[in-house]
């Protein structure tokens, strides 16, 4: 079990290339990724890590998932939280992620 740890950042909110990609996602940061991975240690799967994100008043619960050519997480950012928030693809936006 991770310990409880919360971490906030800025990102860019991006649109998954391919075609009809409806996906959207942010980069956690490297050196927070690398916090992470060390706090989670082994993973099940393929390395998703179940969290609870923020982003302005919208708090949602989804995971982390890692990308191995940059050794950074993403996280998903689902339509109603985009909504809600008034954010697309290119924004830059403040994020919370809490561990535990």
């Amino acid at each position: 079990m991770l310990p409880d740890q919360t971490y906030r950042f800025e990102a860019e909110l991006w649109l998954y290339p391919g075609e009809k990609a409806s996906w959207h996602f942010i980069t956690v940061p490297a050196e927070i990724s690398h916090q992470i991975r060390f706090l989670a240690g082994k993973t099940q799967g393929f390395g998703s890590i179940r969290i609870r994100a923020r982003t302005g008043a919208t708090r949602w619960d989804t995971s982390l998932f890692p990308d191995k050519a940059s050794g950074c997480y993403f996280l998903p950012v689902k339509a109603m939280v985009r909504k809600a928030e008034n954010v697309t693809a290119g924004d830059r936006v403040g994020f919370e992620i809490m561990l535990g």
